[in-house]
């Protein structure tokens, strides 16, 4: 029977082709589909488990981790220099880094940050060392920059028209080791180099905070310019008269702390949260798009499975004769049942196995290519639960299967050579 088979699939190896091929399409579909989404919801979970706790103005708090975690940037508003000094000084606070961005260079994010950040988020340095004066710079893994080369930020980005600061070179010390977060992809240089660079001092604070709502930056760098010492060593003491500031990344002692430090700035001026719940909502919202694109690709199974029962109904009806001859040289109804049925189960498995084996390359290929530009590790694999995918396409494949299976076992060999 199964050389009997092989030499059928040969003779017809066309339509057989097309057969696996439409299956595959279909399959891979909902395959990448379903690795996808797992992959961006495993990445940007593991992206944010870097970060514990994050303080900002008022506002969108699901805007405030995207643009404080994943660096996506957007207007952020201001809260006063005067919550970093209180946070500092908190002793349910391991430390605290406020972050200030809207600069960039050669297509990445410049942010202004602490010594302290830069040193713990990726627990150490691939090569040189954590930035000492306000001329020098750390990038992460992912930027194709050399240590020692120069770093001449532009306000915003090339795209949006934005313009280099000619107050500043930052000169780059080290390199941190991979974080799988956006972070990979930024440059980070003192907070007070930022400051200084866009005119921004104790005496600018008051003037931040209310004049201000900015897309990354302290201020517009159009309307404020300041000179920076880049040999000037770096002073991370904070004092309430701080400029405003778009968002500060808190490391809590305790699980405990986190919770009470997120109790006590959610309230006044100030949103406290952790980057955890905001994506929980942000993944309900994409398990909705999940299950349209679940439907959108099984509706186009059931096309290509209702496509196939009628080729192969089709199919069936040319072969009469074939199978009448069969028939009259003593092949049971069973052997006959059972040589349709497995070669059409035999294409469809084919299909479904390519299927699988595309889907999971097409993800790969979509997922490397986000990576890429956002920075965020996003990992591809298969599951437990994707094995019960498989198997219940093959199951309704076994059951598609039957349908010409059954046309076949039903024909007489009279009729079919009559035919």
């Amino acid at each position: 029977m199964i050389r009997f088979i092989l030499t059928d699939l040969r003779r017809l190896w066309a339509g057989s082709l097309v057969v696996v091929l439409l299956v595959a399409l279909a399959t891979a579909l909902g395959v990448s589909v379903v690795l996808q989404e797992r992959a961006l919801r495993l990445g940007s979970a593991r992206a944010a488990d870097k970060f514990d706790l994050v303080i900002g103005a008022g506002g969108s708090e699901t805007q405030l981790v995207l643009s404080s975690v994943f660096l996506q940037p957007s207007p952020l508003p201001l809260m006063p220099g005067e919550v970093l000094a209180r946070l500092a000084g908190d002793p349910r606070v391991d430390w605290a880094a406020p972050i200030g961005f809207g600069d960039s260079f050669s297509g990445y994010p410049i942010v202004g940050t602490t010594a302290t950040l830069a040193d713990k988020l990726s627990g150490g340095f691939a090569e040189g060392k954590v930035f000492a004066r306000e001329g020098e710079a750390v990038i992460g893994s992912a930027v194709r920059l050399s240590l020692g080369g120069e770093i001449k930020p532009m306000h915003g980005s090339a795209e949006d028209g934005g313009e280099t600061h000619t107050g500043l070179v930052y000169h780059i010390a080290g390199r941190l080791r991979p974080t799988g977060t956006a972070w990979d992809r930024a440059i980070l240089v003192p907070i007070q180099a930022v400051w200084h660079i866009h005119g921004l001092g104790a005496e600018g604070a008051e003037e931040a905070e209310h004049d201000h709502e900015q897309a990354g930056a302290e201020h517009d760098a159009h309307e404020h310019h300041g000179e920076i010492d880049p040999d000037a060593a770096l002073d991370e003491t904070w004092s309430a008269d701080a400029p405003g500031l778009p968002a500060i990344l808190v490391k809590p002692k305790t699980i405990a702390d986190a919770y009470k430090l997120r109790q006590d700035y959610r309230s006044g001026d100030t949103v406290a949260v952790f980057p955890g719940e905001v994506l929980t909502n942000l993944y309900a919202t994409l398990g909705d798009a999940k299950q349209i694109l679940v439907a959108v690709a099984s509706g186009a199974q059931a096309l290509v499975a209702a496509s196939l029962v009628l080729v192969t109904v089709i199919h069936i009806g040319q072969r009469r004769r074939q199978i009448g001859a069969l028939r009259a040289f003593g092949a049971p109804r069973g052997a006959i049942f059972g040589i349709v049925w497995l070669e059409f189960f035999t294409l469809v498995a084919i299909g479904v196995g390519l299927g699988f084996a595309l889907g999971f390359a097409v993800t790969l290929t979509l997922s490397g290519m986000f990576s890429q530009t956002s920075g965020i590790a996003m990992p591809v694999g298969f599951a437990r639960e994707d094995a019960g995918l498989a198997g219940v396409l093959l199951a309704f494949a076994a059951i598609l299967a039957a349908l010409p299976a059954v046309l076949a076992y039903r024909q007489s060999p009279a009729q079919a050579l009559r035919a």
